[in-house]
């Protein structure tokens, strides 16, 4: 932890607050979101704690019960942690540094960094684009902290991994914690390889925090993952949950589960296992051996906006769904504007979805990447759309990206079948222009007032 920061936490009376709150969560969380916004000079999270301001006022509703859960049941000194990296230094701390460095550099500085420490994965799921990597790529370790070296000193403190399989990695990600312990660390893991020692280690550095991977129930899950990993992840969380620690769920809803894991049974379920938080991703056909087929149809995806929706009333679980929350965030949130990826062979990508390159951390630095066209046509083009309910350049806006790959001369970053992004677009096509009609219904009815969802240019 750097200087600076030790003395903006001594400022912020940070171990003054931790104890407070543990004290009488129930009594004293709400001073807590006070002290918190006073501090939020900027507002860069000021919808955040007004809302939760107002799920405290309600100690019958579902986000009360979900704040209280996490306050009682997650390890005393790993709240602490988590607190701190998330709240202090990745929103208030990094928030600042993130808007001061965008203005100086004229670009955008994520506020998360997804990474993928290596291609390799112990899985081969069916339509995933890393199923025929192997182990072919890894950052080493020396890689991986020099990139949260150069993202801490932009304002970037909450780094995500995937792959592959990122816990194929495991030891270089603990020792990534205890070498940043100012730094939130979050896996997106098929939680496969989560064992009683990892979970230990996860109670010792405290701030790493797994999104597990499922399909739904055993059948769908092992029919994409293979047999028995559905039961490979009721011991994980198992584990997790003995060990009061903090976990999710990852949930890619398809053509084949949107059915069940969009269902209020299934919401049930990930919350008696002890997940407090899910990522709702759509599949998309990434990579010449994808398979379309896989996509939701445009019902589906409605589907889905209503029910998570419905479910935020009433679930104790808060989710977020990576495309049908783009009113939420005003838009796409790659390109650096929120996050970027990097890929196990340094690329540097605008998105985990969108595998097109012109930079790489081997040659680059992260603040260069910032500035290099890919990314600068992002910022010049952020929204794609005005209605924010198509904010994808891919999926919901075709042509978007093909025409920022094409006039920024990035390549193709696919490690073994390189995919034309014209190509990729076209697979893209049908899905974007059924949705197209979908979604700008559901603009203009929950917008009147708004300008008609047209594209921005």
């Amino acid at each position: 932890m750097t200087n600076d920061l030790k003395k903006s936490l001594e400022a912020y009376g940070i171990k003054k607050i931790i104890p407070y709150l543990q004290k009488d969560p129930e009594k004293n969380f709400i001073k807590v979101v006070e002290w918190v916004q006073k501090h939020d000079k900027k507002g860069v999270i000021k919808t955040q704690t007004d809302g939760i301001k107002t799920y405290l006022s309600d100690p019958n509703g579902n986000w009360y019960k979900l704040i209280m859960s996490i306050l009682r049941d997650t390890d005393s000194k790993v709240l602490a942690t988590i607190f701190t990296n998330l709240i202090v230094n990745v929103f208030l701390l990094g928030g600042e540094k993130e808007i001061e460095y965008s203005k100086k550099y004229n670009c955008n500085i994520p506020q998360a960094i997804l990474m993928d420490p290596t291609s390799a994965c112990n899985l081969h799921c069916l339509g995933c684009w890393a199923a025929d990597y192997g182990n072919k790529l890894n950052m080493d370790y020396d890689c991986l902290n020099n990139i949260i070296e150069q993202g801490t000193k932009l304002g970037t403190y909450f780094y995500i991994y995937s792959g592959g399989e990122p816990l194929v990695r495991k030891a270089d990600i603990i020792k990534l914690c205890e070498e940043h312990p100012d730094c939130e660390f979050l896996a997106f893991t098929n939680g496969t390889l989560i064992d009683e020692k990892f979970a230990d280690d996860m109670l010792r550095v405290k701030n790493f925090i797994p999104a597990i991977s499922i399909e739904g129930y055993e059948e769908s899950t092992d029919f994409r993952r293979g047999k028995g990993t559905f039961q490979a992840v009721m011991r994980a969380m198992d584990i997790l949950k003995a060990k009061k620690l903090l976990f999710g769920a990852s949930l890619c809803y398809t053509s084949k589960n949107t059915e069940t894991i969009g269902s209020p049974e299934y919401f049930d379920f990930l919350i008696e296992k002890g997940c407090r938080f899910a990522w709702f991703f759509t599949y998309i056909p990434v990579g010449v051996n994808a398979k379309p087929e896989l996509m939701v149809s445009a019902k589906q995806r409605e589907d889905m906006y209503h029910k998570l929706r419905s479910y935020r009333g009433s679930k104790s679980l808060f989710t977020m769904d990576f495309w049908n929350d783009g009113e939420f965030v005003k838009g796409c949130i790659a390109g650096g504007r929120t996050y970027l990826h990097i890929n196990a062979g340094g690329d540097i990508e605008p998105c985990a979805f969108i595998h097109y390159s012109d930079s790489n951390i081997h040659q680059d630095t992260l603040l260069e990447a910032y500035q290099k066209p890919l990314f600068q046509a992002y910022r010049k083009n952020q929204p794609f759309n005005c209605n924010h309910l198509r904010p994808c350049p891919l999926l919901d806006n075709n042509g978007a990206l093909a025409k920022m790959v094409d006039e920024s001369g990035a390549h193709s970053t696919d490690f073994e079948s390189p995919e034309d992004v014209h190509d990729l677009c076209a697979k893209c096509k049908k899905a974007a222009d059924d949705w197209k009609v979908v979604a700008d219904k559901l603009w203009e009815k929950d917008h009147p007032l708004q300008a008609s969802p047209t594209k921005k240019k």
